[in-house]
């Protein structure tokens, strides 16, 4: 029986990436999201997402989801667990970005970065958490950062940063609290910057752009934490870059939108 992948967030870009490398090894995989419908600035949609993953190799199940919802997420495992049994990977990648700084971040923002990114994690998590019982080797992987505890990466856009944190502390706490089932519970995060439709749209632009790494590299790196024994590999906050190099790749130029540019570092590393 193959093993089964479930993704938020997963209509394009990073998600879309990791679905697409696990269905290449003939994953099930679960697409999620909110967009169903074109739209004018950004690229696809669960459905489209869906139909690339079945040509890559996989067999696909796209739902519409709004992690906010708790009936939606609660539905969501139900229809995975009716279509696919189970869970042997979750990915928790959907997330809210604002960088406005205190004064000027509206609250609806702030409770919305909340809401998708700490809340949403922990949610889909707990739900996810009795579908895993009967994998093999079962893990549950946030796209969140270190636990850096400094200054320079709160006082910029406070909002954002405590948004993001709560997903590593969910790391630090589910890691502790799942270990006696044998669940792994992770981190990754880029070293630099992902092109992405928000590099693109609300970060830099073109130019930022340019100076990226295609999502291929987070891609890679997630399948790879996933072949990981998920009893001994627990708790842990890699870096993309890390977990390449420890798999032995060492040229990451193939992962350069612009192979030789000088890369621009992410946020929190």
């Amino acid at each position: 029986m193959s093993s089964t992948l479930f993704i938020t967030g997963s209509s394009r870009g990073i998600g879309k990436a990791i679905g697409l490398r696990f269905a290449r090894e003939g994953w099930n995989v679960v697409i999620t999201g909110k967009t169903t419908e074109p739209h004018p600035k950004l690229d696809g949609t669960i459905y489209t997402a869906a139909e690339e993953i079945e040509a890559a190799g996989g067999k696909a199940l796209a739902l519409e989801l709004d992690i906010r919802s708790e009936e939606q997420v609660a539905e969501a495992m139900e229809k995975t667990a009716s279509k696919f049994g189970g869970i042997d990977v979750l990915v928790n990648n959907a997330s809210a970005i604002n960088l406005s700084p205190t004064e000027i971040l509206p609250m609806k923002r702030f409770d919305l970065m909340h809401q998708v990114n700490t809340r949403g994690t922990f949610m889909v998590s707990k739900y996810a958490i009795p579908l895993m019982s009967n994998s093999a080797n079962p893990h549950i992987l946030m796209l969140s950062p270190p636990l850096n505890m400094e200054e320079k990466w709160f006082a910029p856009h406070l909002g954002y940063s405590i948004a993001k944190f709560g997903m590593s502390l969910c790391v630090l706490g589910l890691a502790g609290e799942l270990k006696s089932k044998g669940i792994g519970v992770n981190a990754l995060w880029p070293v630099s910057t992902i092109d992405t439709a928000a590099v693109r749209n609300l970060l830099g632009g073109e130019e930022l752009a340019q100076r990226s790494r295609k999502p291929d590299v987070v891609a890679d790196s997630a399948f790879l934490i996933a072949q990981k024994k998920a009893a001994e590999t627990t708790g842990n906050f890699f870096l993309d870059e890390e977990v390449l190099k420890e798999a032995g790749i060492t040229d990451l130029s193939k992962y350069s939108v612009v192979p030789g540019s000088d890369l621009f570092p992410d946020f929190f590393v």
